[in-house]
Order: structure tokens, then C-alpha cells, then sequence
């Protein structure tokens, strides 16, 4: 197997990730870098940030609003997405690992991880209706 060849470019992408609660998009994240790499392309974002997220380094989050984004905390949590608004946070709450267990009881498999996704109104969308 080949070593990985370090980037500058891509630990700025992972800095900027892990700097952020933000979950940006590709172009979100070529906006912010380009500055700093100012020949940076948005097809270099995109290599890296697919890198990032096939070594377990971000994640990659469908919000069903046709574009992926990105976030630099792996541990296991949850989100939310405003319809309101569109943004997207991470959910301050207790484990439920047990979803696993529960999920299992009537499954022909192994059920190893989950991913759920909150959707509804923040607090500040919630107050405008």
C-alpha cells in the first residue's frame, strides 16, 4: 500500500472543519480557503474532502438539500436541519446506542452503527411563525 502524501492544502480543509459547527459545504469551504491558496480549485475541495471522509477524518451529511456537507467532529452525534432557515446543528443529547440493540432484535443482520437526523424549525424560525 502507498503512503499517504501529506497536503498543506487538506490539513487547512480538516483546520477549517474542525474550526467550525457550521457544516459547510465544498463551496463553502473553496470560499473560505482561497484566500490562503489562492490557486486552490474547487476540484481539489472536493479530492480532499472525500479523502477526509473515506478516512474517518469528517463526515459527510445529506440534508436533503442537494448539497453534501461537512463535518470535522466524528465523534458519534446527532443533527438537526431547520427547514426554516437551513441550517444545520449538532444535538447536545444522551447516547442512544441502544437504537442499535433495539434495531437488531428483528433483523436477519448486524445493525453496527446508525445515523439519525432531526429535522423541524430552530428557535429563531420557530418564533418568526
Amino acid at each position: 500500500m502507498a503512503a499517504i502524501r501529506h497536503s498543506r492544502q487538506r490539513d487547512a480543509i480538516k483546520a477549517y472543519l474542525m474550526s467550525t459547527m457550521a457544516h459547510p459545504t465544498a463551496e463553502t469551504v473553496y470560499e473560505h480557503l482561497k484566500e490562503e491558496f489562492p490557486n486552490i480549485s474547487l476540484g481539489t475541495i472536493y479530492r480532499n474532502l472525500n479523502f477526509l471522509v473515506e478516512h474517518g477524518e469528517a463526515l459527510r451529511l445529506d440534508c436533503g438539500d442537494g448539497f453534501d456537507h461537512f463535518d470535522g467532529n466524528v465523534s458519534p452525534h446527532n443533527h438537526f436541519f431547520c427547514r426554516g432557515c437551513g441550517q444545520i446543528f449538532d444535538l447536545q443529547m444522551q447516547e442512544i446506542d441502544h437504537i442499535n440493540i433495539l434495531a437488531n432484535a428483528d433483523f436477519n443482520g448486524k445493525i453496527e452503527e446508525h445515523i439519525i437526523y432531526f429535522r423541524g424549525l430552530c428557535g429563531n424560525c420557530l418564533k418568526k411563525e
